[in-house]
């Protein structure tokens, strides 16, 4: 038995190891994704550098398994840390691409978990030995904002051996750089899955091939105030066919399996990078201007390294759920999170900008960026809504963990 325990500790010890060698290799090649963050800002153009890198120091396939060539990371394969922390690191230089980046590795975890043995050997060599990038949308608004004409929403209907896709997503993350999607439609009409009009059943998951001509991106719409270079436009499909074998799971397993839940803490890791990126910004130009002595800013530093310590806390804890298999608790425990690292990086930028000045939010200051990226970005799920489930759930009234519903 002792024998057996110390195997167990030498190899739990070696897969320690190997990620921290992992994250920091993230971290490293990051640094040019931050020297590049400002033109892919202002030109709200997908990150395709950044990618390029990550393929060349082989960090591209985080969540596809080692025997495939992957990394082997995330919830699924009970190594969540180290993915969250790439995450985190990716945010640190580029929110925006971090947030490509988590669809990337989210897109390759549901292959994984609910592809068949044909789409992993397909995909997960495409992912691998072509660096192509995979993607997950689902948003189709259905009532239209003030001021706005246009309707989203995609129909789907059976074919001879398969479906017919036709309509428009929006909020299309990576949608000029990405090669393959993860279409979540509704066979019961638009909607996609946040506005579910349907039963669980009625939700399909669809690989759909990107380089197809039925699909185009109509870059007119995007053009928002942060989290420009995450290219999230509206993209067209024209009677986009999608065969049989491209179906990734059963119908509803998305929902009835809880997916959702495991990437909702996976933002948190990129609201956390944010925070990272305004602290150490903080430090050197505290450093710089001789500011160390003023009480105020001492106390703003403070706050600053207190938040962003209980933000890795927190994802290392929900990390560990995931991990040891206490998979309840971990969905649960997720949206907590997700909830207050939101309030701990907007708080850090805010510290952040208030013991630096005003000239902190002066390009080419990063901090202006990351404080219109963060803003923007936590906007992803409405927090209202989530802290209302999460009373729910304390209440053991009947919620939605997946897209906080009422």
């Amino acid at each position: 038995m002792t024998s057996v325990l110390a195997a167990n500790n030498r190899a739990a010890t070696k897969d320690a190891l190997a990620a921290e060698d992992v994250v920091a290799r993230t971290a490293q090649v990051a640094v040019a994704f931050a020297d590049r963050a400002d033109e892919y800002d202002r030109t709200a153009d997908f990150p395709a550098a950044d990618f390029d890198d990550l393929r060349a120091a082989g960090l591209h396939a985080p969540t596809i398994p080692v025997e495939y060539g992957g990394l082997g990371l995330g919830p699924l394969r009970r190594r969540t840390h180290p993915l969250w922390m790439m995450t985190a690191a990716v945010a640190k230089a580029d929110l925006s691409m971090a947030r490509c980046w988590e669809g990337h590795a989210n897109a390759l975890t549901l292959i994984d978990a609910l592809g068949d043995d044909a789409q992993r050997d397909q995909w997960f060599s495409g992912v691998v030995e072509e660096g192509q990038i995979w993607v997950a949308w689902s948003g189709e608004p259905q009532a239209p904002k003030p001021g706005e004409a246009r309707r989203f929403g995609t129909t789907v209907t059976r074919a001879d051996g398969g479906w017919i896709i036709e309509g428009t997503k929006a909020f299309a993350t990576s949608s000029t750089g990405a090669d393959w999607a993860i279409l979540l439609v509704n066979t019961s009409g638009p909607g996609g899955a946040r506005h579910l009009s349907g039963a669980d059943d009625s939700l399909l998951l669809l690989a759909c091939d990107l380089r197809h001509p039925s699909v185009s991106v109509d870059t007119s719409w995007w053009n928002p105030i942060g989290m420009r270079a995450t290219a999230s436009h509206v993209v067209r499909f024209d009677r986009t066919p999608i065969p049989d074998s491209w179906l990734i799971g059963p119908p509803g397993a998305y929902l009835k399996e809880g997916w959702q839940t495991a990437f909702i803490p996976h933002y948190a890791a990129s609201f956390l990078g944010a925070a990272e990126a305004a602290y150490a910004y903080a430090l050197t130009y505290v450093e710089r201007q001789g500011k160390q002595g003023d009480p105020y800013v001492q106390q703003r530093m403070g706050q600053m390294a207190v938040d962003v310590d209980t933000a890795h806390l927190w994802l290392a804890h929900i990390a560990q759920l995931w991990d040891t298999g206490r998979l309840d608790d971990a969905r649960t425990a997720g949206s907590r999170a997700r909830h207050l690292i939101e309030h701990l990086a907007l708080a850090t930028v805010d510290n952040c900008v208030r013991a630096c000045g005003a000239r902190s939010l002066v390009r080419p200051s990063p901090v202006e960026r990351i404080l219109r990226d963060l803003s923007f970005y936590v906007r992803h799920d409405n927090d209202d809504h989530i802290l209302a489930t999460i009373g729910r759930a304390v209440l053991d009234v009947d919620h939605d963990a997946s897209f906080y519903k009422p």
